[in-house]
This record gives C-alpha cells, structure tokens and sequence, in this order.
C-alpha cells in the first residue's frame, strides 16, 4: 500500500470497485425490479444490527454497576479494587485500534462473533469468580474483545450512504440505549436474590451467547444483495461479510496481489500496513477530531463520575432518587438519537455545526449545574445534557469516519474508542483531584475542557465546513 494513507486507500478502493463486477444470484433481477425490496430488506438487516446494540447493552448494563460490590465482598481493598477497575479502560486502550482494524480485514462477520464469543467467556468466569484472582481474570477478555458496539457502527457505514449515517447510527445509539436503561433494573432486582451476582452474571452469558447466534443467523446474504442495487439508499460497499480475501477489504491488498499472480499476505500483516498507513492521517489530518473526543469524553465523565456524590452533598438528594435521575436522563439520551434525523434537517445536515453548537450547550449546561444551587436547575441540567453529549457522540463518530474514509472505518473507529479510553483512566484522576477543592470542582473543570474543544473546533472550523469532507478526502 503506497504511502500517504488516504490516497492510498482510496486509489485501491477506486480500483477495486472499477474492476469488481456484482455477481448475479438467481431471482436477483427481479428482486430489484421488486418497488421497494431492496430496501425492506436493508431495514430488515438495520434492525437486526438495532437488536445486536440493545443486547449487548443490555446484559452489560446488568452486570457492570455490581462489579465495585462484588470485588470488595470478595475482600479486595479500595484499593485493589480501583487498580482492577482501571485494568479494563488500560485493556481498552490498547484493544481498540488492533480490534477495529482487524475487522477492516478479516470481515465484520468474523470479528463480531469472536468478540461477542469471547466477552461472554468472560462474563462466564466473572459468575464463578470466588476470589479476586478468578475476578481479574474474568476482566481480560472482556477488556480486550468488548468491542460489539463498535464493530456495529463500522458496519453501518459501511452499509449506508454517507448522508444517511448519523441517522442511522443516532438510532443504533438509541437502541443501545434502552439496553443501558433496563439492564440496570434488571440487575438490581436479581442481585437481592440469593446468590443474585453469580445468577446475574450467568444471565448475562446467556445474552451475549444469544447475540453471537443472532449475529451467526444474520441474513448477510440480504444485505449483499441490497448493497448490490442501485438506487438506494444503502449498499455503498457490498464487502465486509468474512466470506474471501477479496470480498473482505474494498481497498484488499491481497486482491491485487492476487490479480499480479503474487500470494496474499497473512491478516496480520494486512492489519500492521493498515495500522502504518492509518498513523500518518490520523495524526496529520484528524488531531484535532480525536483531540475535540476526548476533551468532551473527559468533560462528560467528569459531570457522571461524581454526579450521585454531587447532589448528595449539595442538595441531600439521596442516592436511589439519583438512581431514577439516571435512568431519566438516559431515556432521554435514547430519545436524543431518534431525533437526530430532524436536527441533521434542520442544519441541512452539517454534522460539524451540529457538534459545535452541542458542545456549546454541554459547556454552558456544566458551568450552570456547577453554579446552581436548586435541585430544579441540576434536574434541568441533567436532562438537556443527556441529549447534548448524546447529539456529540453521533457527530463525532460520523466526522470520524468522513475524515478517515469507508475503507478503514473499523480502524477509525477503534482509534477513537482508544482515545475514549484515555478518558477513562484520565477522568477518575482529575475528578478526584477536583472534588478534593470543591463538589462543584469536575463540572466546572468540564466546562473549561469543553470550552477548549470548542475553540478547537472553531479554529480548524474552515476544514469542515460545507465540502469540506470532500476536501479532507481527496487531500
């Protein structure tokens, strides 16, 4: 692959899709002159995605907010118990960009059930994890391969035009949504039972095992057909199900290599070209995209990392009607991704105004939540900032991939799950330190990290303004 990363890639994926004739399947003909098919059959497949997103939200949401509980009933200090909760954002760290690529090469299909199989061998340790050794061990391949979400996106785009994919991946984060919403219910109820943790965290091995079916039963061949047709509003790239070399990668290396009679390479290799030829544009070109992420990542987990803390101390509000406020603000979270169809409309779809103007509101909405002294205003807060980083998180990924191209969107994808990560193991430190000042110290040293990716974004505004994708993608 030639230097220069995205000339690179989109020379080869030009070349692929010039010489790359759509295989004909018996009654596909009539199948597109069938109104309307292609595109039941492209919703049939989106929802099944949907559904992917929600369970996999949904049995982790059951589990995750038990987990400080359990390790110390285990007898792990404090401070074991913070090093293991740290362990799975360090893993996360340096997973993310090896996983994402890595499904750029061997296929979506793939590596969806390998990373849905693998987190429930995790999630099936942590339910007979009697001691803390059992339990950091349960955390490694869920620290690892606890990518379903982000595989999912990267499939989206590629399944969808580029007008379409906020929406569609605005409902994607939506459906997870209502996972996020009732696994914590569930898992509350279950953990009063009985030995409740280890039935919980059995539950949740059963749900990522019927996810890993639900993924193996997709109808892929559907949506190869779908991408194949013309006229829609999906199918822009019929690659990506795992099935060949070539049918893996729209810009494949071993594709060609096998067109000039030279052997394919190994995926590794395949995904440590990718990775080289990604480090020049992402730190060239998309700094300023990663460097806006994880400003507003940090900023976001400082507000929640204290949140419970935070209105317990300011306003006495007692820790389980804080408990109904976060299922309230994630509603609207899930909410906030339906909508965003509408707001894209409204800003004829410019997903860099829509992210500057959100962030503003995240800025302004911490800085009011940090000087309020009324519980009615944190309650306000709270709601308009469920939707204002839901809202962010959408145009981020979508500016990401817009920068990054269709060919590597699992690489951009794991990139930016890196740089959330980094949030991850940054955040609890500064919050920490900030709450040691002030109960108003996190939002209002948020609100600071906001306002910085907002001149960010203001400066670098020019390059992704209108037309601007199109300039990023042919510089």
């Amino acid at each position: 692959m030639e230097p220069g990363g995205r000339r690179g890639l989109a020379s080869a994926g030009g070349l692929a899709s010039a010489t790359r004739k759509p295989r004909q399947e018996p009654g596909a003909g009539a199948e597109a002159r069938a109104p309307g098919a292609g595109a039941v059959r492209a919703r049939r497949f989106l929802l099944c995605l949907y559904l992917v997103g929600f369970l996999d939200l949904f049995g982790v949401s059951m589990v995750v907010p038990l987990l400080s509980l359990h390790v110390k009933s285990l007898g792990a200090s404090p401070t074991v118990a913070g090093i293991v909760g740290s362990s799975y954002g360090i893993l996360q760290l340096f997973s993310s960009t090896l996983v994402g690529c890595w499904s750029d090469v061997v296929g979506r299909r793939s590596s969806l059930l390998v990373c849905i199989l693998f987190s429930a061998l995790g999630y099936l340790i942590l339910g007979a994890s009697t001691n803390v050794f059992l339990f950091v061990l349960a955390r490694v391949p869920v620290g690892i391969f606890k990518h379903t979400l982000s595989i999912s996106r990267a499939l989206l785009s590629d399944l969808v035009a580029e007008k379409e994919r906020p929406l569609v991946i605005g409902q994607f984060n939506a459906a997870s949504g209502v996972g996020f919403i009732l696994g914590p219910m569930v898992g509350g109820y279950l953990t009063e039972l009985d030995g409740g943790f280890y039935l919980t965290a059995f539950i949740c091995f059963s749900v990522f095992i019927l996810n890993a079916g639900l993924v193996w039963l997709f109808p892929w061949r559907d949506a190869e057909l779908t991408s194949t047709e013309k006229g829609l509003p999906v199918g822009k790239n019929p690659t990506l199900w795992g099935k060949t070399d070539c049918e893996v990668q729209e810009a494949a290396a071993p594709c060609q290599s096998r067109a000039s009679g030279k052997p394919a390479r190994p995926p590794w290799v395949e995904v440590a070209s990718t990775l080289r030829d990604m480090k020049s544009l992402i730190f060239s070109e998309m700094w300023d995209i990663f460097m806006v992420r994880l400003l507003m990542a940090v900023a976001a987990m400082l507000y929640y990392s204290n949140f419970v803390v935070g209105l317990q101390e300011r306003f006495g509000v007692r820790p389980r009607a804080a408990g109904y406020l976060i299922s309230y603000s994630s509603a609207l979270g899930a909410l906030a991704g339906l909508a965003l169809g509408p707001i894209l409309r409204l800003y004829r779809h410019d997903g860099h105004a829509v992210l500057l103007h959100s962030s503003a509101l995240t800025c302004l909405l911490l800085l009011l939540h940090a000087a309020t002294h009324t519980v009615a205003v944190a309650v306000l807060c709270a709601s308009l900032l469920a939707v204002s980083t839901a809202v962010g998180r959408t145009c981020i990924t979508d500016l990401q991939l817009a920068a990054g191209g269709a060919q590597a969107s699992g690489t951009v994808i794991g990139v930016g799950q890196s740089v959330t990560a980094v949030g991850r193991i940054v955040a609890p430190l500064l919050s920490g330190v900030a709450q040691e000042v002030s109960p108003c110290g996190p939002p209002s040293l948020g609100a600071v990290l906001a306002l910085v990716a907002i001149f960010i974004m203001s400066v670098n505004r020019p390059r992704y303004g209108r037309g601007g994708r199109d300039k990023l993608k042919s510089e």
